[in-house]
């Protein structure tokens, strides 16, 4: 496995200890295309290129208006093509999905492509609503979510230069995910559960929990796979970070600004409102909420990297320190004003910018 110095690409700056990556859902705004959206993330994979950023995850969503990153291994290939130094992986492969055979083949391959640069970050989860799921897997059922941890071993040993040794009545079969292989992708166990936590520890897997998705119960989580954890080939011990929204500006009230059509949409979610594109600030600005939304939408504040540079910086460092991790995965959820060119991302991009001139 690629080890965890050299090939990382560390960010170290003026707070060594923290190393900053992004987690991309390649969003889509009320004025872009899927065209625009893609445009606008390579622009950003280039900007964390450029300034240090340690690994650039994109993530497994379907039929989600707001949402453009449906396969991330073809996401991953075609940025690959268009960095030099970054870490690109998922975050994450939903395994229940796919195949175990041809996650590894992508994976693999990829690895084979930009040898040192590629992660496989897998998840439970369907990343889906159970219609679209239904659509997607296509004649497999849930148990499928009981072999989750088997499967996981499956790619595991698929992916390595030995392979799946299946047992014959004459012998063995040999099955691998690439003929020949020299290094492997470095691979992570995704979650927002206790249950990720138990099935990261018992494999000795590094573990990366969904701190952005909800808040709720990552202290119990990373304490729970601390110490369970069982050293293994792939660790040799506890290996973690999390991932937090965020949105940098030069005051905190354009910060806010920017962050409120995120917010918006998660609140129709949880409140099993129609989803759309993600909205324009001055859409989002005129957006009558109901009481219940506009208390996840304060939580959602409350809970974010938000405000000018100085003040993100040591809201970055207090995260990382209140759950002891070396590394935070930022997920920039600027959104624009009206007017701005679709192919852009300028609050995004502004927020890696800012952040890395405060921290690297």
């Amino acid at each position: 496995m690629t080890p965890l110095n050299g090939k990382l690409g560390l960010a170290v700056g003026v707070d060594a200890s923290v190393r900053l990556s992004v987690l991309d859902l390649v969003p889509v705004r009320t004025d872009q295309s899927t065209s625009d959206a893609l445009a606008a993330t390579v622009q950003l994979a280039q900007t964390a290129d450029r300034l240090g950023f340690t690994r650039y995850w994109v993530a497994e969503h379907h039929n989600m208006p707001a949402i453009a990153a449906t396969s991330p291994p073809v996401l991953i290939a075609y940025l690959a093509a268009q960095t030099a130094q970054l870490r690109l992986g998922s975050g994450g492969v939903m395994l229940p999905n796919h195949a175990p055979l041809a996650v590894a083949e992508q994976f693999a391959l990829l690895e084979a492509a930009a040898p040192g640069r590629i992660d496989l970050g897998i998840g439970r989860a369907p990343g889906s609503d159970p219609i679209t799921s239904w659509a997607l897997r296509a004649g497999r059922d849930d148990r499928d979510l009981e072999h989750f941890p088997d499967y996981l071993d499956d790619v595991v040993a698929l992916m390595s230069p030995r392979g799946a040794r299946l047992p014959l009545r004459d012998g063995e079969y040999v099955l691998k995910a690439t003929p020949a292989a020299v290094s492997e992708p470095r691979l992570w166990l995704l979650g927002s559960s206790m249950y990720s936590a138990h099935v990261a520890a018992a494999k000795g897997l590094p573990y990366v929990f969904a701190h952005h998705f909800s808040g709720k119960g990552t202290a119990e989580a990373l304490a729970v796979y601390r110490s369970r954890f069982v050293p293994s080939k792939l660790a040799a011990q506890p290996v973690t970070f999390l991932t937090v929204n965020a949105v940098v500006a030069e005051t905190r009230e354009e910060a806010t600004a920017l962050m409120m059509p995120n917010l918006h949409m998660m609140a129709r979610l949880r409140t099993g409102q129609p989803l759309g594109p993600v909205q324009l600030v001055e859409d989002a600005r005129a957006e009558q909420l109901t009481p219940q939304q506009l208390h996840i939408v304060e939580r959602g504040l409350q809970r974010a990297i938000l405000g000018t540079p100085a003040d993100a910086a040591a809201q970055l460092r207090a995260l990382a320190q209140q759950f002891d991790v070396d590394e935070v995965m930022i997920n920039p959820v600027a959104s624009a004003h009206r007017g701005t060119d679709p192919a852009t991302a300028p609050g995004r991009v502004a927020t890696l910018e800012l952040l890395a001139k405060e921290l690297f």
